[in-house]
């Protein structure tokens, strides 16, 4: 097996990579645009339905821990086959079970475990679906242009967070749950014939593989394990996701016990979280598109640290959404500088592997946090749990970098890596 710590070489860029970016971020945009206002309106209807920490735990638990236990092995379908397909293929594979969902809850089928089990369905198809839209963005554009496509990507992707919990509480406030998964479907569709004429190149690597789908699991957990910047870079992640997103299920709850069921306060806390996210999406394509990578990951895990504990101290509602605004903002500060950095590190060949194991941390972070703060927010305050969780992370992050690994990806951080060749590819 090759050196891990290599300087990978970079995927192929296809000839008018501007027009294949333009499409696929607009295809993924609208696709998303939907899965998100379902996301708001589900974890809404448990909470306003049922007011339990436990149901709420168990919704997140059926939103993430299958896609976790799948996208190991949707990072290896991503290696092995054209990765556009897969991803047409997952969403139209997601729309149709919601649709069917839609269908059940419209003729009056409105049981939780029914519900659960769709979302789980649905997670399903993350799994698969996500670890190949990660490997694709290296391959559509040039590597020095990457952090800023990034950028550019995650500005889209705040905005549809911001658009998505209006759109959600309008509907949903308005017509109920079902209309909600009938936009879904139809986003998915478009976002699937977007897609279509978007160009996507195999990889040589891919096109040419012998070796099995076994083999090639366990070489991407060789990787990742004798890579030490990309194994710490997981563990930060996983540490982000496990003490931030967690709490973040369990706010709405908080709202909920404090504040009374409106749905047009949940709608405004997410919202202010997502104007947060828009404008550190601007921050980060602009004006620290070419600040180092690390830093910029340092400095919001603890900002994130701060503004969480900001938020269980918070006296009322306008301090509350400030913080969570707050929160928004270091969002893309740390998300995108992390995918360029993996994406740079990472040899194309390797992406779609890496990048599952991404979407573990990611899938599994939040149901592991969830089966501890769900029923922990049921026997003491939403507010403890949020200052407990802020001072734990800040304590963790500081271990995290004085360990050996967390030097080398501090050394790895202030060398310029080489200029690569590129490699081989065939035709989509």
């Amino acid at each position: 097996m090759s050196d891990p710590t290599a300087a990978p070489e970079p995927a192929p860029v296809p000839a008018h990579w501007k027009r294949n970016v333009s499409l696929f971020l607009t295809g993924q945009t609208i696709s998303l645009f939907g899965s998100m206002i379902v996301q708001y309106a589900v974890m809404w209807y448990i909470t306003f339905e049922t007011g339990s920490g436990i149901a709420v735990a168990l919704y997140a638990l059926a939103a993430f821990l299958p896609q976790g236990i799948i996208s190991i092995f949707g990072g290896v379908l991503a290696d092995r086959m054209n990765r556009r397909v897969l991803v047409m293929l997952s969403d139209g594979t997601i729309a149709a079970v919601t649709l069917l969902l839609a269908l059940l809850m419209a003729n009056g089928v409105t049981d939780l475990w029914i519900i659960l089990l769709a979302v789980a369905a649905r997670s399903i198809g993350a799994g698969v679906q996500t670890p190949a839209v990660s490997a694709i963005l290296p391959q559509l554009v040039p590597g020095e242009q990457l952090m800023r496509v990034n950028g550019i990507f995650g500005t889209i992707q705040s905005a549809m967070a911001l658009l998505a919990p209006a759109a959600a509480g309008l509907v949903f406030g308005l017509f109920g749950i079902v209309p909600v998964f009938f936009i879904d479907v139809v986003t998915a569709v478009i976002g699937i014939g977007v897609l279509f004429f978007v160009t996507v190149p195999t990889l040589a690597s891919i096109a040419e593989k012998t070796t099995s789908y076994r083999a090639d699991l366990v070489e991407g957990m060789r990787y990742i394990w004798h890579h030490a910047i990309v194994r710490w870079l997981l563990v930060v992640f996983a540490i982000i996701f496990l003490l931030t997103v967690a709490p973040s299920f369990v706010t709405p709850l908080l709202i909920a016990r404090e504040y009374g069921n409106d749905v047009t306060l949940v709608t405004l806390l997410e919202i202010a979280f997502s104007v947060g996210m828009l404008g550190g999406g601007v921050l980060v394509s602009t004006l620290l598109a070419k600040r180092s990578r690390l830093g910029l990951i340092l400095v919001s895990t603890f900002g994130f640290a701060a503004f969480t504990v900001g938020l269980g101290l918070s006296p009322n509602l306008v301090v509350f959404y400030g913080f969570m605004f707050g929160i928004g903002l270091l969002v893309p500060l740390f998300s995108t500088p992390f995918m360029t950095l993996v994406q740079e590190t990472v040899p194309p060949e390797m992406h779609g592997r890496v990048f599952s194991y991404v979407g573990i941390v990611m899938a599994l972070a939040a149901p592991i946090g969830m089966t501890v703060f769900g029923p922990l927010a049921d026997v003491i305050s939403v507010q403890l749990l949020l200052v407990v969780a802020g001072v734990v992370m800040a304590v963790v992050m500081v271990i995290a970098i004085v360990v050996p690994s967390g030097r080398a990806a501090m050394r790895a951080a202030r060398t310029p890596a080489p200029e690569p060749e590129q490699p081989a590819v065939v035709d989509a």
